[in-house]
């Protein structure tokens, strides 16, 4: 059978973080009902992957298995080219447990330093994960090239965009209106590869 997505349909996303949440309606065209993990009240599962695509699958079972319904998930993060590839799958850890990615980005400029990095190279990795209910899945991953510049610049978007400029541009994805971003993020070319094969 075809895998399939009807318009309207109910989709957990396997998220308890509401800007995300937002993030993903809007690149979806708001054509689905969207509703968190997190407004379930299902418990995170533990991120034992070592992949991106690996946790996003991991969440997406999860949420769906625990929730009877399809579920999203995506695992995200910044890697940085000086770091060897962090903080990569751990990107939201470096945030702490409040999630604070002020922090985050603080401890990747620290880590620069201290590496004497000069080349300040980075891209953003997005793995997306559909799931059914103990059933089938898909997964795709979509990237976007940059580079990191310190202080960080702008106040939208979320993680780590506020130090992120993407290739061929001036302004970081903080300072970057939404539909701007969206046009071209690593998680808009997820969700192409995603749109592609579902819808």
């Amino acid at each position: 059978m075809a895998l399939k997505l009807e318009p309207g349909a109910r989709l957990v996303v396997a998220t308890h973080n509401p800007g995300k949440a937002r993030e993903l309606a809007e690149i979806l065209d708001n054509r689905f009902e969207l509703v968190t993990a997190g407004e379930l009240g299902l418990a995170e599962p533990d991120e034992t992957e070592t992949t991106f695509v690996g946790n996003a699958l991991l969440k997406a079972r999860a949420a769906a298995d625990a929730s009877g319904f399809v579920a999203l998930a995506d695992d995200s993060g910044l890697s940085v080219t000086a770091l060897e590839g962090q903080p990569g799958i751990y990107s939201a850890r470096w945030a702490g447990p409040g999630k604070d990615f002020a922090v985050a980005m603080r401890k990747v400029e620290a880590r620069l330093e201290e590496a004497g990095a000069e080349d300040f190279s980075a891209w953003f990795t997005c793995a997306l994960a559909v799931a059914w209910p103990n059933g089938p899945a898909v997964v795709v991953e979509g990237r976007v090239d940059g580079t990191l510049s310190f202080p960080p610049r702008g106040d939208r978007g979320f993680g780590y965009d506020p130090i992120f400029t993407p290739e061929g541009h001036d302004r970081t994805f903080g300072e970057m209106a939404p539909e701007e971003k969206d046009g071209m993020s690593h998680r808009a070319r997820a969700f192409a590869k995603l749109k592609a094969a579902l819808l």
